[in-house]
């Protein structure tokens, strides 16, 4: 019989992430180090890393990360891209066998650029016009999923524990600025590859720990703007919700976790009159994109991270600093087998975003 202290509780499913502020790549081998501390908080149905700057010579082009159930959907895939897109450089992602990563799908990667009359033809920018194929693959084309089609990043997921996925993606010979991780614990949907985190569009992902009991409603608003979830995993509504707001909406990252992580009406109350003005706006222009339940995520940009607690703080989220570089995860543990002695150590309160951008001279 253990003793008291001796039995672990997961809470289900680890996060963790690393950001350089000064825009310093480092290898992938920290983050699976990080998030291999957390194993028992995943059941082995997923894991999965999200990574930015680790593709510096191809950085102008979107890179479409795809998974195939069969040639069949590649075939038909590569013919879809290319009555749309130049498609600069594809190859299989290269990866490591591995008797704990099986039934793997067909794994591709494409830089691809927009065919300037289509896009011309389109009237729609660049972006629209890449996340619209996208999301047409992932709806319409049977056993085809775009996990990822950010440029200058990639998302990198199987099923199995994530220090597994990192192996098997031999992501300790990428190098990036920013780097996030998911064990996946499933609860009530189910363990696949392309369910697995992150979710991502364009250059967005996101990890997640928690439950979105609000997930048919903020399905149903989201898909009213032309998304459509089909990777049967609640997680995937934010990765929408947030391009929506951030990208169609222009609302700032933190609008968009006032919108997400909605302040109760009772604080908002007491805020002074502009505060309160706002936040009631956003509130009540966007109630349908109010996530409840218990969640912590970590959401991945070009150039910066956020992390947000739902309001309640149901989930463990913790952060570190040392010098230039940012640490999030659901265990402090995580962050000091990376770095041990940080220079702050901290818990973000519920509903409080903390986001971090590249230093100035790191842009320019």
């Amino acid at each position: 019989m253990k003793k008291e202290g001796e039995v672990r509780i997961s809470s289900g499913c680890a996060i963790s992430g690393i950001f350089c502020r000064d825009g310093r790549r480092i290898s992938g081998e920290a983050i699976k180090r990080s998030i291999a501390v957390m194993h028992s908080r995943s059941n082995g149905l997923g894991g999965g890393f999200a990574a930015y700057g680790i593709y510096p010579q191809y950085r102008e082009y979107p890179a479409l990360h795809v998974f195939y159930d069969s040639e069949t959907a590649r075939e038909e895939t590569e013919r879809f891209l290319g009555r749309r897109f130049d498609i600069i450089n594809l190859s299989k992602i290269p990866v490591r066998q591995s008797a704990k990563i099986v039934d793997a799908p067909l794994i591709w990667r494409y830089f691809i650029l927009p065919l300037p009359h289509m896009l011309q033809d389109s009237q729609l920018d660049e972006d629209e016009y890449t996340s619209r194929a996208a999301i047409m693959i992932n709806d319409s084309i049977t056993g085809a999923y775009v996990i990822s089609c950010g440029k200058d990043m990639g998302v990198f997921k199987a099923v199995g524990y994530p220090e597994d996925v990192a192996d098997f993606y031999r992501i300790d010979e990428y190098e990036g600025y920013s780097w996030t991780a998911h064990g996946r614990y499933p609860t009530n949907t189910p363990g696949w590859w392309a369910g697995s985190h992150p979710f991502s569009l364009l250059d967005l992902t996101v990890v997640h720990n928690g439950e979105i009991s609000s997930y048919d409603a903020n399905r149903r608003a989201v898909e009213m703007y032309g998304y459509t979830c089909n990777l049967l995993t609640d997680t995937e509504v934010i990765a929408y919700m947030l391009d929506y707001l951030s990208r169609k909406q222009g609302l700032t990252l933190k609008e968009c976790s006032e919108v997400l992580a909605a302040p109760f009406w009772s604080t908002i109350a007491i805020k002074d009159k502009e505060e309160r003005r706002r936040l009631s706006y956003l509130r009540k222009m966007f109630s349908s994109f109010l996530i409840t339940g218990p969640f912590s995520i970590l959401v991945g940009f070009s150039g910066g991270m956020m992390a947000l607690n739902d309001r309640l703080k149901l989930r463990s989220l913790v952060a570190a600093e040392k010098g230039s570089t940012v640490y999030f995860s659901s265990e402090e543990a995580a962050i000091r087998i990376i770095e041990e002695s940080p220079d702050r150590v901290w818990a973000p309160r519920g509903g409080e975003a903390v986001i971090v951008t590249l230093d100035k001279e790191a842009v320019s």
